[in-house]
C-alpha cells in the first residue's frame, strides 16, 4: 500500500470520518432515547449502518475533496430526529442530546489514543508497513477527525450543537428568538465556512476558532498515547 496513493489517501480519511460521525448522530439519539424522546429509534436512526446517516454533501462530497486536495478533512451527516417536547425536561434535555455528540467523539478519541499506545508499545519501535499501516493511519486520522469533530460541534451557533447548547442557556424569551437562527441552519454554514474564508482570508472559522483548541486536544491525547508506548 503506497501512502502517497489517491486511493489510500481517501480511505485513511473517509473511512475514520464515516464511522467518527455515525457514532456523533446515534450518540444524540441514544441521550434522547434515554430522556424521553424514541423519536430516534422509531425512524430507525439509531443504527451504526452508515447509509442511514449519510448526507450526500457533507460525508461524501465535500470529505472527498478535501481528501484528494490534501486539505483539513471533516463533515457532517444528517442530523437525528429529536423532538425536544417528548423530552421529560424540554429544556436542559436539548443540551444533554447536544452535548451527546461531541462526548461520544472525545470518548472515542480517548480509545483510540490508547490503542495507539498499545500498538506502539507492541511493536517495539518498529514502523508497521503493509495492512498494519493501513490500521495505524487510520487509528490516527480518527483521533485526529474525533476531536476535531467535538470542537467544532460545539461552535456556539445553529446548526452545531453548541448552538443548541447557547439556547438552552439563555433566557426564555432570547431563547426563542435565536432558535429562529435555525433555520437558515445550512445556508449560515455555507456562509461560515466557505463564503467568508474566501472573501475575507482572515475570517476562517475553522483555521482561527477551531484550529488552535483542537491542536492542543490533540497534543494531549498523543501525549496519552505515547505515555502508554
Amino acid at each position: 500500500m503506497n501512502p502517497e496513493n489517491i486511493v489510500y489517501r481517501t480511505a485513511v480519511w473517509i473511512i475514520p470520518l464515516v464511522i467518527a460521525i455515525v457514532f456523533h448522530e446515534v450518540a444524540h439519539g441514544w441521550m434522547a432515547k434515554w430522556l424521553g424522546d424514541p423519536t430516534a429509534q422509531e425512524q430507525r436512526r439509531l443504527s451504526f449502518n452508515p447509509i442511514r446517516h449519510v448526507d450526500p454533501v457533507g460525508t461524501l462530497i465535500l470529505p472527498l475533496g478535501l481528501a484528494i486536495a490534501g486539505a483539513p478533512v471533516f463533515g457532517w451527516a444528517k442530523p437525528v430526529p429529536v423532538i425536544a417536547q417528548r423530552l421529560r425536561n424540554p429544556r436542559w434535555g436539548m443540551v444533554a442530546v447536544a452535548l451527546a455528540g461531541p462526548g461520544m467523539n472525545l470518548a472515542l478519541a480517548t480509545l483510540t489514543a490508547i490503542a495507539i499506545g498499545v500498538i506502539g508499545a507492541t511493536a517495539g519501535g518498529t514502523a508497521p508497513v503493509g495492512i498494519a499501516a493501513f490500521v495505524l493511519a487510520n487509528l490516527v486520522n480518527f483521533l485526529l477527525v474525533n476531536v476535531f469533530l467535538a470542537i467544532f460541534n460545539l461552535l456556539p451557533m445553529p446548526p452545531f450543537d453548541g448552538g443548541h447548547v447557547v439556547e438552552g442557556l439563555l433566557p426564555r424569551p432570547l431563547a426563542a428568538q435565536y432558535a429562529k437562527i435555525g433555520r437558515f441552519g445550512f445556508l449560515l454554514l455555507i456562509l461560515v465556512l466557505v463564503v467568508l474564508p474566501m472573501v475575507f482570508p482572515g475570517a476562517d472559522l475553522v483555521g482561527r476558532v477551531v484550529g488552535p483548541p483542537a491542536q492542543a486536544v490533540i497534543g494531549w491525547f498523543l501525549a496519552l498515547a505515547t505515555a502508554i508506548a
